[in-house]
Formats: C-alpha cells, structure tokens, sequence
C-alpha cells in the first residue's frame, strides 16, 4: 500500500514561519512524514536580493543561506507536525554542527534541503539536513532548534 506524503504549499508554508521577503527561503514543504522529515523547495532566481553581491558577474548562493534554508524547512516541519498546538509558535535556531559546502548554486537552481529528526526532547529538535540541486549535495549540516511557548511568541 503507498502512502500520500503530505505537501505545504506556499500559503501554508507563510502560516507555518514568520519570516517573509525577503528572507523567507523555502517555496514549498514537501514530502512531508510528521515529526520525523520533510524536503523543503527553494527556486532560486535571479531576482534573489543577495545576487548583486554575491558575486557581480558570477551569482552564487550564500552557503549560510542555504543552512538557513534547511533551518526553515525544519521549523515548519515542527510547527506542521504539532497541528493547533504548533499554531502561533516560533521556532529558533539553536546550533549548526558539521556544515559542509560541496558545490555552488546558481540562479535557475532547483534547490531541495532534506531534513532528518535525528532527536527530540521536549522543545529542543535535531535535524541531519543536506541541501542538493538535481540530485548532487551542495551543502549538508546538523541543526538543532527550539520551539518557543506561545506565550514568548506573542511578546
């Protein structure tokens, strides 16, 4: 029997994170096993505000964006999987363990960021993440974030 994995689209993804443009860095959620993966979507464009930059003349995606960007696949994988009780609450970045840059992305890049539970205890999430482009790893790392109480959301 073949299961259905659950996707987020982008409506979803902006109830699941605060951030917004220009630093939301995932298109979509999917692929989605609550509380345990999920494959975060990035299309990366030449519109994107850090390619001016980044190089003039040769445009090449921020590796600290890219971990970034399997940070917020990991937090909405964690607000989406706690359903109302994820409603509202915010996820912060704790710790990057292991990076590793393996090639660079391009505008026209279809970026996939994979992220693992590795553990959970209590609020405090691990995630194995590894970032590709058509199937090769461009980058990889271990993040561990935590969830806030609604109440320190709120102020």
């Amino acid at each position: 029997m073949s299961q259905t994995l659950e996707v987020l689209e982008i409506q979803q993804v902006l109830e699941h994170l605060p951030h917004r443009y220009p630093f939301l860095l995932i298109d979509r959620l999917e692929d989605i096993v609550p509380s345990e993966s999920a494959t975060g979507v990035k299309m990366v464009t030449i519109n994107e505000p850090f390619f001016p930059g980044h190089f003039p003349g040769a445009p090449v995606m921020p590796g600290v964006l890219i971990i970034e960007a399997i940070a917020q696949s990991a937090a909405a994988l964690v607000v989406h999987s706690l359903g109302d009780d994820g409603f509202g609450r915010l996820v912060y970045f704790m710790t990057i363990d292991k990076a590793r840059f393996r090639k660079p992305v391009h505008p026209g890049s279809v970026l996939k960021l994979h992220v693992q539970k590795e553990r959970q205890r209590r609020d405090v999430w691990r995630f194995a993440g590894t970032a590709t482009v058509d199937g090769t790893t461009v980058a990889e790392a271990v993040i561990s974030a935590m969830l806030l109480p609604k109440e320190a959301a709120e102020g």
